[in-house]
């Protein structure tokens, strides 16, 4: 049976598209606002591992997972969230812009109360590689939501760390 030119080539297409995946490793300090009334800064590391499976040209598509340990004092925010990631590499400079839309379970303890629901965040970033497989996390910041006591926390994070990308 003979495959059709069209067939080869979208074929052919695919397996490019596919090919090189990219596996990220990293850590950050972050540093958090919750918003409304519990509007104090609280800090601590936000830790994940991301996946770019599909690549055409200069964007990748994949998906990241992550978990954030921030507090100050008797406030805290910890989570665990996972979701899609668009990354793009120019090529002609060493810098990925990213961006991310990623929902999962986060607790938030603050002014005497405490709650577990759902979280969801969506953010950007700018990675910058200064040694093959390293990459500065120059600056991510996020924006969210998450449900407290009788109404919605908004947390606002600014993040920088060091990414490193396996083979």
């Amino acid at each position: 049976m003979k495959l059709p030119r069209f067939g080869l080539s979208l074929t052919f297409l695919l397996v490019c598209i596919s090919a090189h995946a990219q596996t990220g490793i990293y850590a950050a300090a972050t540093g958090a606002r919750l918003g409304d009334l519990y509007d104090e800064t609280i800090y601590g590391p936000t830790v994940g591992i991301y996946f770019d499976q599909w690549h055409a040209a200069v964007v990748s598509l994949g998906i990241d997972a992550r978990g954030q340990f921030l507090k100050n004092g008797s406030t805290k925010l910890t989570g665990g969230m996972a979701g899609p990631r668009v990354a793009f590499t120019p090529h002609v400079l060493p810098l990925k812009p990213y961006v991310e839309g990623l929902v999962g379970a986060g607790y938030v303890e603050a002014g005497g109360g405490s709650s577990t629901n759902v979280e969801y965040t969506f953010l950007g970033g700018l990675d910058f590689t200064f040694f093959p497989h390293v990459d500065w996390r120059v600056v991510e910041f996020s924006y969210g939501g998450l449900s407290f006591l009788d109404g919605t926390l908004h947390p606002k994070t600014l993040s920088t760390g060091l990414v490193f990308r396996l083979p």
